[in-house]
């Protein structure tokens, strides 16, 4: 009775945890459903994260009748009276301390925990409309259920996930401490258990002392929640909560990013929110997290292939007058690098599969910037290896060839040096040749396409006279090649050097 979900079908309607009351009075023997037509609802008291407790009262003739359900703690210490089996008896201490032993060893196997209380009130002397916590003086208690809500299976893998990409995962849950500790040691979420009392007792300056040494958080009202979030944020943590409740509202507002349920969540939950989860699944959560470190990725992958693109070309053309040479590049041959050659590979970066180690680094700081000092050098000396790959290959072919078919070799060249620069592009921190190397199929379409559209280039007539470029024999495309290659050895071979003064 004192319970606002509904079971149709084999389907819960409200609370799950509600719901599963309904099963079990059901399974008991219980017509729950004649029951609230026997005894009807006249007024109630909603469950508040201050008292933490549900009351309902129904009218039985000439009596109303008190139904209560809340956190075991709170009941067994308001209770005056229990349900003995010779019948109703005065609750005493050393029955009171039974009851909270027998709340822990239930609490102990990860059960959320609920009590239930009773009382009966002559219907002349109650009033619907006054205080209502009046009438809770005289409560029976009935007993305690356990009840066994465990986390999803794929929830264990995602919290491991969390804590391989550096992201700290804390629990702010309603239940009592030690099923919070229980549920969390089985997730393998650690640090310090907090209840509500515990926090109260904390001012914001020792809180946001404490904060990253706490990873559960039981029994926590809706203005604690808020206080959590505001001292994560201070010690310059980017907080993304989630939340289901009314109560849940403000901290959500609070968080950076505040993540509703979208099958549980209320209205005003999912207006409060950033997001929406539409599958009320954590793991959904750490997906996310993972496809968006993969854009961002992906968007340093785009700018560093281009950047490099543009490096390389502007220190070859800059650096030709000095050493006596020709312009490596006609404007019509720049526009085609430019355009034509880098646009579809680095369109193509823009789609490429995470990386294997994407989830194993730490989050970025909020204010790095895309082109760190780092990522700027990697690029100069990739310009650099394509303007004295493409200059040392002109300057060669000057001596032993026409200056058009040394112009081509050069043209070609540069353009080959952009196939292999790709692979650079992928990998900005881990080996190009990773699990992913072949799985990026837009990827090797483009660089084929590229390679496709530059022999139209060197042999199609028309293409010749529009470039100024003549044919080429198979071992220019070797040399070509092979030169171009260098821009993507010379920086694995970086890679695993760094990789040994790393280790040492």
């Amino acid at each position: 009775l004192c319970n606002d979900a509904q079971v149709r079908a084999a389907q819960a309607i409200g609370d799950p945890m509600e719901a599963a009351l309904l099963v079990l009075a059901a399974k008991s023997g219980f017509n729950w459903e004649a029951l609230r037509e026997r005894y009807p609802r006249i007024a109630e008291i909603p469950f508040d994260a201050t008292h933490k407790f549900m009351a309902s009262f129904h009218l039985d003739g000439d009596q109303v009748r008190v139904f209560v359900k809340g956190a075991p703690d709170v009941l067994i210490d308001q209770c005056k009276y229990w349900r003995a089996r010779e019948g109703t008896a005065p609750l005493d201490e050393t029955t009171r301390q039974s009851l909270h032993a027998a709340n822990e060893a239930l609490a102990a196997k990860g059960l959320r925990v609920l009590a239930a209380a009773s009382c009966r009130l002559s219907a002349n002397d109650f009033d619907p409309t006054g205080d209502l916590l009046r009438y809770l003086d005289e409560l029976r208690f009935e007993g305690l259920v356990g009840l066994m809500d465990p986390p999803r299976a794929e929830a264990y893998e995602a919290i491991g996930l969390c804590h391989r990409a550096g992201i700290a995962v804390k629990i702010i849950t309603g239940d009592q401490k030690l099923t919070a500790a229980v549920i969390a040691h089985e997730l393998g979420i650690s640090g310090d258990v907090i209840s509500s009392t515990e926090l109260d007792s904390l001012n914001d300056s020792e809180l946001a002392q404490r904060i990253d040494n706490i990873g559960i958080f039981a029994r926590a009202t809706p203005e604690q929640k808020v206080r959590i979030v505001r001292a994560l944020k201070a010690h310059n943590h980017v907080v993304a909560m989630t939340g289901d409740g009314v109560n849940d509202a403000p901290a959500l507002k609070n968080a950076d990013i505040g993540i509703a349920m979208g099958i549980t969540g209320t209205d005003v939950t999912k207006e409060a929110a950033t997001m929406v989860l539409t599958d009320d699944n954590f793991a959904t959560i750490v997906r996310a997290v993972e496809e968006g470190r993969s854009i961002y990725d992906n968007i340093v992958k785009f700018v560093r292939f281009q950047l490099s693109t543009n490096i390389g070309a502007i220190l070859t053309v800059f650096t030709a007058p000095f050493l006596g040479l020709p312009l490596p590049f006609s404007p019509i041959q720049l526009l085609w690098v430019n355009i034509i050659m880098d646009g579809p590979p680095a369109m193509a970066l823009g789609v490429d599969p995470s990386r294997p180690s994407v989830m194993d680094e730490p989050p970025r700081a909020t204010d790095e910037r895309i082109l760190t000092l780092r990522r700027l050098g990697n690029l100069a000396a990739y310009g650099a290896t394509m303007m004295v790959g493409t200059l040392g290959i002109l300057l060669w072919s000057l001596q032993t060839r026409t200056e058009q078919q040394a112009l081509t070799l050069a043209f070609t060249t540069f353009v080959l040096f952009q196939v292999f620069n790709a692979f650079n592009a992928r990998a900005d921190i881990g080996s190009a040749f990773n699990r992913t190397f072949f799985r990026n199929y837009v990827l090797w379409l483009a660089l084929a396409g590229v390679v496709g559209m530059q022999l139209l280039v060197v042999y199609w007539p028309p293409a010749q006279g529009a470039f100024n470029t003549t044919a080429l024999t198979m071992t220019d495309w070797g040399l070509a090649a092979l030169v171009a290659s260098s821009v993507l050895i010379l920086e694995e071979l970086r890679k695993v050097l760094q990789r040994m003064f790393q280790r040492h």
